[in-house]
């Protein structure tokens, strides 16, 4: 295993004391040092200070009081770390706040052991300095060192390439073959889910999801219309 992995510090911000523990045994099991697991804004604030982590996996939902959209906004005043979100909700005001603190991702409870892991490499690689890709004519050039691979329909970050689901890939690949332009959400939801009826809320995350992986500002919604890739 990379020795690098054994000195990466991550703190757990979590609520539900059952879902921290079995975070935590998931990341020393994949060889990271878990620093705290703490349950509340103040908490999370002061184990920043003290323990110095290198990546947040936060909750967003903190029961009564200051969230962990709130203790983001307050670390980021001074620190620059890594925050990957955790949530069983993904209301339209909360996303729009979250998106304003810049995440490495969402992950939506309850999510998988890989995806937790391949989320926590993404953080981490975007934290350092990488050389380039060796770029070919199939890679297209998304901004912000993102590029999308055609032939395989890859999202690359650099030269990482970044776990995507399966309705991500097509969303994405939606947009960059709308090559700027606007592209309905009706249209979006059609070629996704075709005749089946969803939510606006599962289309609304889904966006919100690939949002979250790539920087935030590429992918433009404008509401009640639709969404592209600028």
């Amino acid at each position: 295993m990379n020795m690098d992995m054994h000195k990466t510090k991550i703190l757990i911000v979590e609520d539900e004391s059952i879902v921290a523990l079995d975070m935590k045994n998931t990341l020393t099991n994949f060889g990271y040092e878990v620093t705290n697991c703490v349950t509340n804004y103040n908490d999370a604030v002061n184990s920043v200070q003290t323990d110095k982590p290198e990546l947040i996996l936060m909750d967003i939902n903190l029961g009564t009081g200051k969230d962990g959209i709130n203790v983001a906004e307050e670390i980021q005043i001074s620190q620059d770390i890594p925050i990957i979100y955790i949530t069983a909700f993904a209301d339209e005001k909360t996303i729009t706040r979250a998106i304003k603190t810049n995440p490495v991702s969402y992950l939506i409870k309850p999510f998988k052991r890989e995806e937790l892991k391949s989320n926590i490499m993404l953080g981490l690689y975007k934290s350092k300095t990488i050389t380039n890709l060796t770029m070919e004519k199939t890679f297209i050039p998304l901004g912000q060192d993102y590029y999308f691979e055609e032939r395989k329909n890859r999202l690359y970050y650099k030269a990482l390439p970044i776990n995507l689901g399966s309705k991500e890939k097509e969303l994405l690949k939606i947009l960059v073959e709308s090559k700027g332009n606007v592209v309905a959400f009706a249209d979006i939801e059609y070629k996704i889910w075709g005749n089946n009826i969803v939510s606006n809320s599962t289309l609304r995350t889904l966006i919100y999801r690939l949002r979250a992986k790539l920087e935030h500002k590429l992918i433009e919604t404008i509401p009640n219309v639709g969404c592209l890739i600028n």
